[in-house]
């Protein structure tokens, strides 16, 4: 069975885009009363997590695991850039971990690899988010031209029907859809998941449903559904793709 972690290197971001309205990190911080402004971003002191060590030597993130990397920021944010090296280098020190991050910056990818990358880490996949049509034709042609060994296309908060197609190729190791979670989530109609799930079929590339959304309009009907409800909803769907039995939702 397939182990997972989570690594939060720094937290905190800018929003940039109509996906980031309600984002999850700033709703977080109030629910939890931090005293950091959400867009302010600072090091984390788990930082240095891939390496840390139990007392009998080994390491506290086991050989094997995927590591949910980056989940209360952005991997590539400018605000990161002074530490984003180090982090590269405890990704490639762990060659045994698998490191998995969404980006909505995929444009500073070029800036923000190691001298090293090459064609990519093996360890390494990258999460392209987008969550309308505009954000997809901005940021994929872009994702699709880039070196990277392992692609995933993130659908987070789906904000509309969005045509995939042109993008979605043997490349594209999963596609993965939701809508938006939180008390002022706007409406994701299930008909444009569905409508995602037939392009990815047509183009045989895996399909995930990973998240419901707070308010899913489902043939005619808005229903509101709970937080903690959300991903086991979308499961129960069953309306994944080529998607193995070992299934740990991304978000």
């Amino acid at each position: 069975m397939i182990k997972y972690a989570n690594w939060n290197p720094w937290h905190g971001c800018t929003k940039i885009s109509l996906g980031c309205k309600y984002c999850y990190v700033y709703r977080q911080d109030e629910m939890y009363g931090t005293e950091v402004d959400s867009s302010k971003v600072h090091k984390n002191t788990d930082f240095n997590l891939p390496l840390k060590c139990k007392r009998d030597k080994s390491y506290k993130i086991t050989p094997g695991t995927v590591v949910f990397t980056c989940f209360t920021s952005d991997f590539f944010l400018k605000d990161a850039d002074e530490w984003r090296a180090e982090a590269w280098a405890m990704i490639r020190e762990r060659s045994d971990l698998v490191f998995f991050f969404f980006t909505k910056r995929i444009d500073r990818f070029s800036a923000c690899i190691p001298e090293d990358w090459g064609d990519g880490y093996d360890n390494v996949i990258v999460g392209c988010t987008v969550e309308n049509q505009a954000m997809a034709d901005y940021r994929l042609p872009i994702f699709k031209a880039l070196s990277i060994k392992h692609k995933a296309i993130i659908v987070a908060p789906l904000l509309e029907r969005i045509e995939l197609s042109s993008y979605l190729d043997n490349t594209v190791e999963e596609v993965s859809v939701s809508g938006e979670s939180g008390v002022q989530a706007r409406v994701c109609d299930y008909d444009w998941i569905l409508d995602l799930r037939e392009q990815c079929i047509n183009k045989d590339v895996p399909f995930r449903f990973h998240q419901t959304g707070a308010k899913l309009l489902k043939n005619g009907k808005l229903y509101r559904i709970k937080r903690g409800y959300q991903i086991a909803q979308a499961y129960k769907a069953n309306i994944n793709y080529r998607i193995g039995k070992d299934y740990k939702p991304i978000l």
